[in-house]
């Protein structure tokens, strides 16, 4: 049973950014341009190290950006430049992903 996704929460214009590791460095690769559901909620949460960090807001975006991958890298938000601390990607109840969400720092 797949959930039905709220297209109409998706109006914010967004790029997505990855960054792999290479033989010459990082390269960084797009994988999304279209509009996503953003929220500039600030937020604390502490790191795996018990240091406490800032999160400055959330992105959400339809489905599956990056099948089958993790997401590091940054987003570009009208020429805003926010780092990806965390994503995750919540699945339907058959297992399909229902939606793709990054915390931002």
């Amino acid at each position: 049973m797949k959930l039905p996704f709220p297209d109409w929460i998706l109006v914010t214009p967004i790029k997505v950014y990855t960054e792999i590791d290479g033989e010459d460095g990082v390269e960084e690769k797009l994988i999304f341009d279209d509009k996503c559901n953003f929220s500039e909620k600030s937020r604390t949460t502490l790191n795996e190290q018990r240091q406490v960090v800032e999160l400055t807001g959330k992105a959400i975006f339809k489905g599956d950006i990056y099948p089958g991958q993790l997401i590091k890298g940054y987003i570009d938000l009208g020429g805003i430049k926010k780092t990806i601390y965390k994503s995750r990607k919540p699945r339907n109840p058959d297992g399909s992903i229902f939606s793709t969400e990054l915390d931002l720092m």
